[in-house]
């Protein structure tokens, strides 16, 4: 099973088809007791937040954010999590919205404090 969440903090590797995060958007994450949460805001993200359940190197999450068009969204994400060869962590994200039309698939990659 891949390490922790808890503490690390992820960036995506582009910006999706359909999505609103990019590059510049950095995911903070938090795991205790098979739970997982993180905040998140850059790019076209002003605040976002996700709530979810991990089960050995899967994650179930729903999230909500705010863009700077003022607007809200809201969907639903199921995750893989796996270990890269320097040892960060690597989400492999399939997503859809559930406030709007529209799905895809993400990756989301550790970045070290000085990428941060």
């Amino acid at each position: 099973m891949a390490p922790s969440l808890d503490g690390r903090t992820f960036a995506p590797r582009g910006r999706p088809e359909q999505g609103e995060v990019d590059s510049a958007t950095r995911f903070r994450y938090r795991e205790a007791d098979g739970a997982v949460w993180a905040d998140y805001a850059g790019g076209e993200i002003v605040r976002g937040h996700l709530i979810g359940t991990r089960d050995g190197d899967t994650m179930d999450f729903r999230y909500v954010q705010l863009n700077r068009d003022g607007k809200t969204s809201s969907g639903h994400c199921a995750t893989r999590i796996t270990e890269l060869p320097d040892g960060r962590l690597l989400l492999d994200e399939t997503w859809e919205w559930e406030s709007r039309p529209g799905q895809g698939t993400s990756a989301v990659e550790e970045v070290t404090d000085a990428a941060a």
